[in-house]
């Protein structure tokens, strides 16, 4: 994975977040909701200074590659599977800020993740 390649990745991650927090029924739909309302809406932020920051070293970004939109995903299972390519790409980088910016987004993951799974 290269950067333009990662970066349509976290939009794709804050785009399929969102359309699951409004897709939400059901028992545990609020909890789901909740945690996915933290997910997208802290999303942005995260990807914007990982990239400000990985811009400083490999330069400006000019084309990413289209993201793919799911409806009615079962986000727990497409966010393991989204969790375990970052982990991967995150080993790929020798610079340890980048790496911290990634363990970031890491932890807003995994704790959406615990919010899904336990608190129904």
């Amino acid at each position: 994975m290269n950067i333009q390649e990662f970066a349509s990745l976290l939009f794709e991650i804050e785009v399929n977040a969102h359309i699951a927090h409004l897709q939400a029924t059901g028992v545990g739909s609020y909890a789901k909701h909740g945690a996915l309302d933290g997910l997208y809406k802290s999303m942005p932020e995260l990807r914007d200074h990982f990239l400000e920051d990985a811009q400083g070293v490999v330069g400006i970004v000019k084309k990413y590659p289209p993201i793919k939109i799911y409806e009615e995903v079962d986000i727990i299972s497409y966010l393991r599977t989204k969790s375990k390519a970052i982990a991967e790409y995150r080993l790929t980088l020798k610079e340890g800020f980048l790496q911290q910016d990634i363990d970031d987004i890491l932890s807003e993951i995994s704790s959406t993740l615990y919010k899904l799974v336990n608190l129904q």
